[in-house]
């Protein structure tokens, strides 16, 4: 599908307006630098609702060969992971209402594109998903085996926090779009703040409905690049274990 970028109202434009600049008021010292440098890098200062191919795509691209494709809103996994592992990030073309500000169940256009596109300047984390979408697509089958890599995914692209000289920084496109978790992620003393360990992101549920109770922190994005092999065997290893147990359980 294409982004019909004539359907956007002015009450659309006033709305994402609102919640550009209600998020870079709170990013600043709080969000990655790969992520502040991608919001220049890729033309979001417009303070517009971006248009993937007019904006986004012509500023992305060169960079890191990654474009943006609308899609209608959740797809399936087999198509999801195949946009990914052709460098194609999919992005729905809708945005919330004045009423949904603060919380919506379904990722709208601001969370796909302001929490994620910035990003994906970042060479290192490009090549991470690429990776991680091969991997998918080798087990997109196996439910057991997607809903591990969905964890991997969740507390990293989703939910994923840094360690940078300046201090903890969110690089993760649930946070980076939300007001309330911004500042839950890194200064409330409830969540659990662990390294980047990918044995345990493959095993740790998630929440959906609520801020989360664990955060996992990488040192760079090299090494979440650096860690798709180890991925890779873990979850083979997982998935064989977990055979073995239905085996037995079923004799």
């Amino acid at each position: 599908m294409n982004q019909d970028y004539s359907n956007y109202s002015p009450d659309d434009q006033a709305v994402w307006r609102t919640l550009y600049e209600r998020q870079m008021e709170l990013l600043p010292g709080r969000a990655s630098q790969a992520y502040m440098d991608g919001i220049l890098a890729s033309g979001f200062p417009d303070v517009r609702i971006p248009d993937f191919d007019r904006m986004l795509n012509l500023r992305l691209e060169p960079i890191t060969g990654w474009r943006v494709v609308a899609v209608p809103g959740l797809i399936g996994n087999r198509e999801f992971f195949e946009l990914m592992a052709d460098r194609q990030f999919p992005a729905t073309t809708w945005l919330r209402s004045r009423d949904q500000l603060d919380y919506i169940q379904e990722p709208d256009m601001f969370h796909d594109t302001f929490g994620h596109v910035p990003v994906l300047t970042n060479q290192h984390f490009c090549n991470f998903l690429q990776d991680l979408a091969r991997i998918a697509l080798s087990h997109v089958e196996n439910e057991e085996a997607i809903e591990m890599i969905a964890r991997l995914y969740w507390y990293t692209v989703e939910f994923g926090l840094i360690q940078e000289s300046e201090g903890l920084r969110i690089y993760g496109g649930g946070i980076l779009s939300s007001p309330g978790e911004t500042v839950y992620a890194l200064e409330s003393p409830i969540p659990k703040r662990e390294p980047y360990d990918v044995a345990t992101l493959l095993q740790t549920p998630y929440v959906i409905d609520r801020f989360q109770e664990r955060y996992f922190v990488i040192d760079s994005y090299e090494q979440l690049y650096h860690s798709s092999p180890e991925i890779e065997a873990k979850l083979e290893e997982l998935l064989v274990v977990s055979s073995q147990q239905w085996a037995v359980g079923s004799s």
